[in-house]
C-alpha cells in the first residue's frame, strides 16, 4: 500500500525520485490521504515556473468530504503538473501512485530529501 521506493511526509505527500524531467522528483499524495479525503472532484496546481518552499501550500484537493491543502515537500521550482487532473481528478483516488501523481519540482537543495520519510517510518506516523 506505501511503496518502498517512495520518500513520505506526515502531510501524506508522497516524493518519488527521479522525476520524468531531468533533475526533477515526482510528487503526490498517499493512499491513506486519498482514502481519508473521499472521492476528488477538483485538483489545484501550482504553475509549471512556480517556486515552491518546502512546507509551504502550493495546492489544494477538493472533495465530496472536504478542501485539503497539497504542502510541497522541498523547495524548487515546478516543472510539470499532471495536466490529466484537470478533467479526471479521480485518478488521484484510483491510481495514487500512478496516474494521479500532482507535479514534479527540481529541488533547489539536493539535501531537502533526506529529511524525507522511509515507507516504514511513514506508516509508523499513521498507527502512532
Amino acid at each position: 500500500m506505501y511503496p518502498e521506493d517512495l520518500k513520505y511526509t506526515v502531510e501524506h505527500e508522497w516524493v518519488r525520485t527521479p522525476g520524468e524531467h531531468e533533475g526533477s522528483v515526482r510528487i503526490g499524495i498517499t493512499d491513506y490521504a486519498q482514502d481519508a479525503l473521499g472521492d476528488i472532484v477538483y485538483v489545484s496546481l501550482p504553475e509549471i515556473g512556480d517556486t515552491v518552499e518546502a512546507g509551504s501550500t502550493c495546492g489544494e484537493l477538493e472533495s465530496t468530504k472536504s478542501v485539503s491543502d497539497v504542502y510541497a515537500p522541498v523547495s524548487g521550482e515546478v516543472v510539470a503538473r499532471n495536466e490529466a487532473l484537470d478533467a479526471t481528478p479521480e485518478l488521484v483516488n484510483n491510481d495514487p501512485y500512478g496516474g494521479g501523481w500532482l507535479f514534479e519540482i527540481v529541488p533547489s537543495a539536493s539535501g531537502e530529501l533526506d529529511g524525507l520519510l522511509a515507507a516504514d517510518a511513514y506508516v509508523a506516523t499513521l498507527e502512532g
